[in-house]
């Protein structure tokens, strides 16, 4: 399983990967109870997953020499704010937003700190540059469908490094232990695991795997993702009452799809009743089997989210999108007789 998902997301020979129980939200969390608190921490918060982990780095690790970097969702923090003397902790994707970070450029080769990533919503959608990244996390779950028990983590040598030679102040418990008796639990990194993990979830993970190296490997998986957004980029340059929730072009994710209805009619709408005409509008689409979990998180503003990642059909994201538009249109008679 280990061989394979390095394989399909070209990580580096030296990098070691691990498999953990509680999806990326334990994977990015046992990385930071690990491993933070050596240095300074520049955390980036821009949507309801990334800001999750800057209260775990304030309220619940209480790292003195936190500096915190947040702004509404839709928008992307200034990443030129970061100090790599300290450590980095950021999301590439912001799943609920549908804000992706471009690139790794604003990362330096020569940086002090360890930088800490969840990729979760965008692995095996878009490249990742490894080379910038020591501390990477994700579950299969969301690329590639399936269960969400498990979490991934990927280090670079550096990532190791840390593990080694620094002990947190704080109790960890067995779940999160990555060392025993003073040393680095390799094992973990060689396809032990804390917890013992589903093996049917695995097998699954790993037809999956096959799949993606069937279609191309990873270029294969981003050309379908592109397909999925250029759908809907196509859908929304021609539909009046909809665009995109995050402005700026180099910015929009391509997996997880954020959108903001526009109307004038719906623009004057308190958020509640944003949120109710949202909830009425997906639900009608639910109810006829044509699209399921699309309205956006409940932490994140009034929005339609639609996953775009490789295993879905850009024909099935054409189909759903004239549902949208014909439960729009019949939300929209709802709301006008009330």
């Amino acid at each position: 399983m280990l061989d394979l998902t390095r394989g399909v997301l070209e990580i580096p020979t030296d990098y070691h990967i691990g498999i953990t129980a509680g999806s990326d939200t334990a994977a990015i969390e046992l990385a930071m109870w690990n491993m933070l608190g050596a240095r300074g921490v520049d955390v980036f918060g821009f949507e309801v997953f990334s800001n999750d982990w800057v209260m775990d780095i304030t309220k619940q690790l209480k790292i003195p020499d936190a500096r915190v970097f947040q702004v509404p969702f839709g928008e992307l923090p200034d990443l030129r704010q970061a100090d790599f003397n300290n450590d980095v902790v950021f999301t590439w994707n912001g799943t609920t937003s549908g804000v992706i970070v471009p690139d790794g450029e604003w990362i330096p080769d020569s940086r002090a700190g360890l930088t800490f990533c969840d990729a979760i919503s965008a692995m095996f959608g878009v490249e990742i540059p490894w080379s910038k990244l020591d501390v990477t996390s994700f579950s299969w779950q969301k690329g590639l469908g399936g269960e969400a028990q498990h979490g991934i983590i990927v280090m670079s040598p550096r990532a190791i490094e840390r593990l080694r030679e620094y002990t947190p102040p704080w109790p960890l418990p067995k779940i999160f232990r990555l060392k025993k008796g003073g040393e680095v639990a390799m094992g973990f990194f060689a396809g032990e695991t804390i917890n013992t993990p589903s093996m049917i979830c695995v097998e699954d993970a790993i037809d999956a795997m096959k799949w993606c190296q069937q279609i191309g490997g990873l270029k294969g998986l981003i050309a379908r993702s592109q397909k999925n957004f250029q759908t809907i980029q196509e859908w929304v340059a021609r539909t009046p009452w909809i665009e995109f929730f995050v402005r700026d072009r180099k910015l929009r994710s391509p997996m997880s799809v954020t959108l903001q209805i526009t109307a004038p009619e719906y623009a004057v709408l308190d958020e509640t009743s944003q949120r109710k005409f949202n909830q009425e509008l997906t639900a009608r689409v639910d109810a006829a089997g044509a699209g399921y979990d699309f309205n956006n998180h409940k932490g994140a503003p009034p929005s339609l989210r639609i996953w775009c990642g490789p295993t879905v059909e850009s024909a099935d994201v054409a189909v759903l999108l004239e549902w949208i538009a014909w439960s729009y249109q019949e939300q929209t008679k709802v709301a006008q007789a009330a």
